[in-house]
């Protein structure tokens, strides 16, 4: 069983996927963990899936105390929540773990509650899917956690907020309320605006039209399967945010526009190589493997048969020969039986690489 920073129990407040993966985390880890959901339904498959036992099982122990409590709550209703919990726990030290973070603080002091033992936290984890039944333990592991502490929060908050990313094996970072909703505006909140929009756009597509999908438009409309109820809420709790970021998209825009209904006209083709050179820069910025600097890589495609075992043996003949993977994608041909398994490595790897799997039989696109 792995060392942990905190003792427990761990009280979390709101079984969805983040909730329980939080419980199942820690209880893997030895932590007691205790569960609580307006939704009987989904602290029950929590409690099942092994995240935690029913609250009510500490609370009838007359004595017992949480270390830590965790809101696990909906943005909208987080600050009701905390407010609750730190009353309820009164020697707990309460953390959230909502995707915005000023507006629970402010409304917290709007409400005139003694914040010595609250410290704002968000985890930057999630899927595509939500609820109990998709959590996952090592949901955070080697994911950022943002710890957002504030001039009332006690030294102690402080450092078992930090405990808790850290016994999650999450990457534990520090940011003010302020500069965490401004840098989640642009790396996550536009993102999955941008996805949302143009994943609307294939509403009402002629499927014959859309067999042509690539990974390029897999990719990026990913995220627009999001919950929509929850991101009403994220949106609108970081608006002032996320609404600069937009007024710049709606230039960038109209500069497009503008440049297209006159494709031909003398710096039109111009303007255009420079937008795509600005996204290039762009992208160049995002770091790279494990956080560290951006590095360009090498990309090569093995043709694989769609049938069981082809992929595993692939990567199990690129482990033979030595070489280490960066990356990996997976498509599959438009009306053929064959997969299409996109691998990116070091740019010296990457001609030792296809030698090695032709000389294996396998078929490389390069």
């Amino acid at each position: 069983m792995a060392s942990t920073h905190l003792a427990g129990p761990v009280v979390v407040i709101g079984t969805g996927l983040l909730g329980a993966s939080i419980g199942l985390g820690l209880e893997h880890r030895g932590v007691p963990v205790f569960l609580e959901d307006t939704s009987p339904t989904n602290q029950a498959v929590a409690v099942d899936i092994g995240a935690g036992r029913p609250v009510s099982e500490l609370e009838a122990d007359s004595g017992a105390q949480p270390q830590l409590v965790v809101v696990a709550a909906p943005p909208d209703v987080t600050a009701h929540v905390v407010e609750r919990s730190l009353a309820r726990w009164p020697r707990a030290v309460v953390v959230d773990i909502a995707s915005v973070k000023a507006s629970i603080l402010a409304e917290l002091r709007e409400r005139g509650v003694e914040l010595s033992r609250y410290v704002g936290t968000h985890p930057m984890a999630g899927r595509e899917k939500s609820g109990p039944v998709a959590a996952r333990g090592e949901l955070f592991t080697s994911m950022p956690w943002v710890v957002c502490a504030h001039a009332d929060a006690s030294d102690d908050a402080v450092r078992l907020a930090k405990a808790l990313g850290t016994d999650l094996g999450a990457i534990v970072t520090e940011f003010d309320a302020d500069e965490h909703d401004e840098a989640v505006a642009l790396v996550s909140h536009l993102p999955q605006v941008m996805s949302s929009l143009l994943a609307s756009r294939l509403q009402g597509t002629d499927l014959r039209l859309l067999s042509l999908a690539g990974n390029g438009l897999r990719d990026t409309t990913r995220i627009a399967a999001s919950d929509p109820g929850l991101w009403v809420q994220i949106l609108g709790a970081n608006a002032d945010k996320l609404v600069q970021h937009l007024y710049g998209v709606r230039e960038d825009v109209e500069r497009l526009i503008g440049t297209l209904e006159a494709p031909t006209a003398p710096g039109a083709r111009l303007d255009l190589a420079q937008l795509m050179s600005e996204g290039n820069a762009g992208q160049a910025r995002i770091p790279g493997k494990h956080g560290g600097p951006p590095q360009a890589y090498a990309w090569l495609t093995v043709l694989v048969d769609d049938r069981p075992g082809q992929i595993a043996k692939l990567l199990t003949e690129i482990g033979e020969i030595g070489v280490n993977l960066e990356d990996l994608r997976l498509d599959h041909s438009s009306g053929r039986n064959v997969g299409m398994v996109e691998i990116s490595v070091l740019p010296s790897k990457h001609d030792e690489l296809v030698a090695e799997l032709e000389e294996r039989g396998w078929r490389v696109l390069q």
